[in-house]
């Protein structure tokens, strides 16, 4: 009797499909160094800044923002899922943090306790707009697209609202300190320092724990993990509440670097932290995905953004251009999980 499973697959070619999968994806990733090192040599021979110590430093601080925004996109990627509202809950937290620091300083309050308590904001803000997705995706059932669009604009209504519409100024000092000026490792930038432990601990998450692999399970084949005896509805809940997270904490940054909650702070974040993830090799199929990628994404999008502001592009060029590349990441994506 040949090897044959129920939907009529020699069974024996698995192992074979597996390993074409696996250098097809490592290939995919392989390319996207090769093409970074091109695009910097080639803007280089018209603008040598772009590969100045100090230009260096700049796009590795600003990779660290985008990367915590890119992983949080990947995590709910990799269920099959997305996240709309990541750049209107940025704001919303920006300007809830700086709305706290900056009261409780004014009313004389012992500024670590203000600074923890900023963090504390931030950070049970995005809890709960990462409860509010997970429990709509997965317990009611409802599409990621209709959910995070909701929550884009509650998130966009609060931050207005409570801010008026303007910028919160005068975050206590101390909280930039601890999450921008300061360093944890001589001469390395916080944020850089950062960003690095949280790509640490989700690499760990993702691909030593039984909760990461079964994300990858879920978004491969959801029936699958069903029949497993994989908890899918809690599991695809605490993906949105750590994507919520980690989008969070980059707010947290963010707003210590510029001293200020901003009601318009994530505006672009929704769409760069989706491209830099799906650049980087993240499927939108779901299942496909990794922490190496999408730093690579997240170097290849901050890259690009760099050069094009160095060469003097327009901000609307740049958006055209942005959105071609995410386009073309999309058609390569698709050729290949056609191909495997």
């Amino acid at each position: 009797m040949s090897d044959v499973n129920v939907s009529g697959t020699s069974l024996a070619s698995g192992p074979r499909q597996a390993e074409r999968r696996n250098t097809l994806r490592w290939g995919f990733t392989l390319l996207l160094p090769l093409v970074i090192v091109a695009m910097e040599l080639a803007v280089s021979l018209v603008e040598p800044r772009v590969l100045s110590p100090r230009n260096v430093v700049n796009i590795l601080v600003q990779s660290s923002y985008l990367l915590l925004f890119a992983s949080a996109q990947m995590v709910v990627i990799l269920t099959g899922g997305f996240d709309l509202s990541l750049g209107m809950a940025v704001s919303a937290i920006s300007v809830a943090t700086a709305l706290v620091t900056t009261g409780l300083a004014a009313a004389g309050t012992p500024m670590w306790l203000v600074v923890l308590a900023g963090i504390a904001v931030g950070l049970g803000f995005g809890l709960l707009v990462g409860l509010f997705n997970g429990l709509f995706v997965s317990w009611l059932g409802i599409n990621p697209f209709v959910v995070t669009l909701g929550s884009l604009n509650i998130c966009y209504g609060l931050a207005t609202t409570i801010s008026g519409g303007r910028p919160v100024f005068n975050v206590p000092d101390a909280f930039s300190r601890l999450l921008y000026d300061g360093n944890f490792i001589p001469e390395i930038p916080i944020p850089i320092t950062l960003a690095a432990v949280v790509a640490l601990l989700l690499y760990l998450l993702l691909d030593h724990t039984v909760f990461g692999r079964s994300l990858y399970l879920i978004g491969n084949n959801p029936r699958a993990a069903h029949l497993a005896g994989l908890p899918s509805k809690r599991y695809l809940t605490l993906a949105y509440i750590l994507c919520a997270l980690l989008a969070a904490f980059g707010s947290l940054m963010l707003t210590a670097r510029t001293g200020s909650g901003e009601p318009n702070l994530g505006g672009s974040l929704m769409l760069e932290s989706i491209a830099a993830a799906v650049i980087g090799g993240v499927s939108l199929q779901g299942g496909i995905g990794g922490i190496v990628p999408v730093i690579l994404g997240t170097l290849f999008v901050t890259m690009l953004s760099n050069a094009m502001d160095l060469l003097e592009v327009g901000g609307y060029v740049q958006q055209i251009l942005l959105g071609c590349v995410i386009i073309g990441a999309i058609f390569l994506d698709r050729i290949r999980v056609t191909r495997t």
